[in-house]
């Protein structure tokens, strides 16, 4: 379930337009500390400055619709693209967060798995996220975005920025049209969980059956297929894919499981991993919070609370502070 917490009555869309190109001149911003200028009353007056709050009340409050319909508005309004108008403003990890936020889910699946295809293998988790998290119409709909903003497909930046194992793996999944409905074929199930089961005693975690298996089958069909493989074989696949924890392939074929049949699971142990004693990577908390905060970030919060024995509220506090903090917990539902 969704945390963002939109307004009962949402103010009109030019209104939100308004408020916003206010707060890129700082009006509406009140202070109060020595270096405050106020009248002969004492009374506070405005001072120049960006109003961090103002946008955070808007643009962390609104849903993906709303925003869109918002950025169309402040275009034609003020003749500049909101998110030009926000960088020109904002700095950061708070800058990061807020253009984001403000990008149709389309146009930031593309933006974030262009940004994975920059990197080492550890942001191929990345890719997996996109692939197996979202749904079939989600993601075409990322790969038209992508292909409309790179002038390339999704497919051909995964197949030339990966190599191996990786890419056997990573191109069928972002080019996968999965079946999306609930039937399951249970001798079906019976017999792929068995195949699994030998393809991975026998080590053979990359073999066409497996990829196969992961990178076509509904989410419905494969939840099945698993149930059937911990019924027959009593562990977990993802148990008998943790041969060797250091194997980087092994860690991306968990993230696929897991992904596909207990996403929120999934995204729980990123925001743990992302918030430790290591530091903060405040990029895979930004992406999580931002990405799920309409989805599914309700049930994350609980889970990330009965694993960690701290809500998720107070672990972000603690990592994070300033207009980037308050951005975060207004997202994940602390007003």
């Amino acid at each position: 379930m969704s945390t963002l917490c939109v307004p009962s009555q949402v103010p009109p869309v030019a209104e939100d337009c308004e408020q916003l190109h206010k707060a890129f001149s700082g009006k509406g911003k009140k202070f109060r500390n020595a270096f405050d200028f106020t009248d002969s009353d004492n009374r506070l007056i405005d001072r120049w400055g960006t109003n961090e709050d103002l946008i955070i009340s808007i643009l962390g409050r609104r849903n993906a619709s709303q925003r869109k319909l918002i950025r169309h508005c402040y275009a034609e309004t003020y003749g500049e693209d909101l998110l030009k108008a926000l960088d020109k403003e904002l700095s950061s990890d708070f800058e990061r967060v807020v253009l984001v936020s403000v990008l149709d889910p389309p146009e930031r699946d593309a933006y974030l798995a262009n940004e994975a295809t920059k990197k080492w293998t550890a942001s191929n988790q990345v890719l997996v996220e996109i692939a197996c998290t979202r749904s079939p119409k989600q993601l075409n709909l990322a790969k038209e975005a992508y292909h409309a903003r790179f002038k390339k497909s999704l497919e051909e930046d995964v197949a030339y920025h990966t190599t191996g194992d990786f890419r056997k793996l990573l191109v069928p999944l972002v080019s996968t049209y999965r079946y999306s409905g609930d039937e399951v074929d249970l001798r079906l199930a019976k017999s792929e969980a068995k195949i699994l089961h030998q393809k991975i005693a026998a080590k053979e975690y990359s073999c066409d059956d497996v990829i196969r298996i992961l990178t076509t089958r509904s989410k419905a069909q494969i939840n099945a297929t698993l149930n059937q493989y911990k019924n027959d074989f009593g562990n977990d696949v993802n148990k008998d894919l943790k041969a060797d924890p250091k194997d980087e392939f092994l860690a991306l074929l968990r993230a696929t499981v897991k992904c596909l049949v207990f996403p929120e699971k999934y995204f729980e142990k990123v925001l743990r991993l992302a918030m430790n004693k290591l530091g903060t990577d405040e990029w895979a908390l930004t992406r999580v919070v931002v990405t799920r905060a309409e989805v599914d970030m309700k049930t994350i919060k609980e889970l990330y609370e009965k694993r960690s024995s701290v809500p998720l509220d107070k672990a972000i506090a603690k990592d994070t502070h300033g207009d980037y903090e308050k951005m975060l917990l207004t997202l994940i539902g602390v007003v």
